[in-house]
């Protein structure tokens, strides 16, 4: 199996939750029973939900914004290969570009890769501290937990781009970080044929992206909806426990013939 390229990217939309995040590993992420122990512990419940709530509505738009963003590169990319076409070569100053293009783009599918992590661990850390959120139904197929879905997106999109690098004769190595991607960028802009290779590889991993970020930003879209509603409900239950307490002490207070005035003792 080819090395993955972006497994120790940590990437949280929302600084508080980068703050706190940080606390915890990638490998231990997968656990709902130990992985999110380390930091649960820094908050109280309260904050907790708030925070978590908060950031997920960050981490939402920013995947649009990610998605944007790829669909931009991908066009960008066509043209540069329809430039190619019409020319022995692409000059340095309108290759510097494609370099930068495909850096970001290899940025992009890291950050995707850490909000994945970050809403996998954020589902494991609600399901350890509220049993009423583990409980709490969803409508992933096969009764599939956003923890696992996220991580089988993770595994799908890392194979995508690792088979689309296989294919073309690159390695997952060659793009798995800045430095690697601009070397690999630098040898192949040598001829044509390198730099059409560079372009329709990018093409191919920026439409992938596309697509896999659309799907990434349905499942948080979901999973955002689906703390809302469990948020919504648990605040319900405090509000109605609230109107309970305050209508027994309210209670009016009646005498009973020969005996003592029932009021509360404390």
């Amino acid at each position: 199996m080819p090395q993955h390229c972006f497994s120790t990217v940590r990437f949280v939309a929302g600084a508080a939750f980068v703050a706190v995040i940080a606390h915890v590993s990638p490998a231990a992420a997968g656990s709902a029973a130990g992985g999110a122990t380390e930091w649960t512990q820094l908050l109280n419940n309260g904050e907790l939900v708030t925070l978590v709530t908060k950031s997920a509505e960050q981490i939402n738009n920013q995947v649009t914004q990610i998605t944007q963003l790829a669909q931009q590169i991908q066009n960008q990319l066509r043209i540069y290969e329809n430039m190619l076409q019409n020319t022995a070569q692409l000059p340095n100053q309108i290759w510097g570009q494609v370099e930068n293009d495909l850096n970001r783009l290899r940025s992009l599918a890291a950050q995707g890769q850490g909000i994945a992590f970050s809403m996998s661990n954020a589902d494991d850390v609600l399901k350890q501290r509220f049993q009423s959120y583990a409980d709490f139904k969803t409508n992933l197929p096969s009764g599939a937990s956003f923890s696992s879905t996220y991580q089988n997106w993770s595994t799908t999109t890392r194979d995508t781009i690792a088979g689309t690098l296989k294919a073309a004769g690159l390695t997952a190595d060659q793009f798995s970080s800045e430095e690697s991607t601009m070397s690999s960028l630098r040898t192949m802009s040598q001829s044509a044929d390198g730099q059409m290779k560079a372009l329709q590889v990018g093409h191919q991993i920026a439409a992938q992206q596309v697509a896999q970020f659309q799907k990434l930003r349905g499942l948080v879209s979901q999973q955002t909806t689906m703390m809302g509603t469990w948020f919504q409900s648990k605040q319900a239950d405090k509000d109605l426990s609230q109107a309970r307490r305050e209508q027994f002490f309210n209670a009016p207070v009646n005498n009973i013939r020969g005996g003592e005035t029932m009021e509360p003792r404390w």
